[in-house]
């Protein structure tokens, strides 16, 4: 018997095992995968650069990330947001280049501030740890961000944008989209407009976002598990069992479940509260995939271009990651189209794409590389998605515990991402060593 089991591996498992480590727990971490990190990873191209497959950015208000970055003795530097250049607009119809909404008329941009402005407005009556309090807000997550711009009388381009935030960011779109979703995540992290990139994503380690992981890993070293994969949580006083796929039991004190929420609803739960299970299983993830195109230079800086763009093709945007390198999101509403299509045919469509956004120098990448984190059995989805009605459907349970349960991941966090994780990750490690007895 073990004080604590934690399920997963992922940024938001380390953190937790490793902080209950420190403190003197008995820890098992059981991860299905080979590796750890979940949805960071490492990937050593045939040159030998190493890029980043899953997560990569975050921003100065995400303080839990840092401070674990600090502690790793990793370098934190300035990410794509930095460099210089203009960003990229693919409209099905045009390609644009320029910071100021090029594609836009004066009158449209005017408008867009204008919404924007009630947008913020309306989230500072939000608090982000308990949007449920908000006088109207079971009305707000019934409305989608899409209805609430049409009661903003939002011109038709003003609209289009909002779409384009959604496919560049890979999330769900404004039309399945809760409206006091938005507004919580902006209350909880602040910026100019629906999603400050200064804000989310200014900065990034410069060893890679998967370091984070390796180095916790290698922390714990024996204490994580491989290959080990949960089907069945039995939760009863003074004791939890976890049952594995080839039906080894391990028994502890506590779990810490930090497995996404796409798994988590094939694994069997026994002794939860039915208010927390139904809670757990209204949560829902964007499904996505990430694309990696290495190039020997940065080329499009030679055109005045900074690498990001904004695309209402195939892929829904693009972003340098290193020199050289691009990442490119494939949104959920395209999701089904990239799997569909014949891997060599794929290929081709996102360098014709690059080639329309960045020129013939985009031709002919050195490397390419898929993660189809949607179907990745191990995670079912990229990032959290509420749609409308789905936080009234979690309720004020979502990111709590039920000891001797306790819960992580970025699921758990306002708006996901790597902040998410560790920041519940380590929150979860805090709450055990509360409330367990040995531990």
């Amino acid at each position: 018997m073990v004080d604590v089991a934690v399920m997963g591996a992922g940024l938001a498992g380390l953190s937790a095992a490793r902080d209950l480590a420190r403190s003197g727990a008995d820890v098992v971490v059981l991860e299905a995968r080979d590796r750890p990190g979940g949805r960071v990873e490492a990937v050593t191209l045939p040159d030998g650069r190493v890029v980043q497959a899953g997560g990569e950015v975050f921003g100065p208000g995400h303080w839990a990330y840092r401070e674990l970055v600090d502690e790793l003795g990793l370098t934190v530097e300035p990410s794509y947001v930095a460099e210089p250049g203009e960003i990229s607009w693919g409209l099905v119809d045009s390609v644009h280049v320029g910071d100021d909404l090029p594609w836009m008329s004066e009158p449209e941009r005017i408008d867009a501030a204008r919404v924007g402005e009630a947008f913020a407005e309306l989230a500072a009556t939000i608090d982000p740890d308990d949007p449920w309090a908000h006088p109207d807000a079971a009305a707000l997550d019934a409305t989608s961000v899409s209805a609430w711009l049409r009661e903003q009388r939002a011109l038709p381009a003003v609209h289009r944008r909002h779409e384009l935030a959604s496919l560049s960011l890979a999330c769900d779109g404004p039309e399945r989209t809760s409206l006091l979703a938005e507004l919580r995540k902006h209350a909880a992290v602040g910026g100019d407009g629906f999603y400050d990139l200064e804000r989310w994503e200014s900065l990034r380690v410069a060893e890679g976002s998967a370091a984070v992981a390796l180095a916790m890993a290698a922390e714990l070293d024996t204490q994580i598990r491989y290959g080990a994969t949960v089907r069945r949580v039995e939760i009863a006083a003074g004791r939890t069992r976890v049952v594995l796929a080839d039906g080894e039991r391990i028994d502890a004190e506590a779990v810490v479940c930090t497995i996404p929420a796409g798994p988590l609803r094939a694994i069997e739960i026994a002794g939860l509260s039915d208010a927390r299970l139904r809670s757990l299983r209204s949560q829902r993830q964007a499904l996505a995939a990430k694309v990696v195109a290495a190039y020997d230079a940065p080329f499009w800086q030679d055109a005045g271009q900074n690498g990001l763009s904004e695309c209402e093709w195939l892929f829904g945007s693009t972003w340098p990651q290193g020199p050289g390198v691009l990442s490119l999101l494939i949104p959920p509403e395209r999701l089904s189209a990239f799997l569909a299509t014949p891997e060599a045919v794929r290929a081709s469509t996102v360098v014709d794409g690059l080639v329309a956004l960045y020129g013939e120098a985009a031709r002919f990448p050195l490397a390419m590389l898929e993660r189809a984190w949607g179907t990745d059995p191990f995670t079912q989805g990229y990032i959290s998605s509420w749609a409308p009605g789905d936080l009234t459907r979690v309720g004020p349970l979502h990111g709590t515990h039920e000891p001797p349960f306790y819960l992580a991941g970025s699921d758990h966090w306002v708006a996901g991402y790597m902040e998410g994780a560790v920041r519940t990750g380590r929150e979860a490690a805090r709450a055990a060593l509360c409330t367990g007895s040995r531990t």
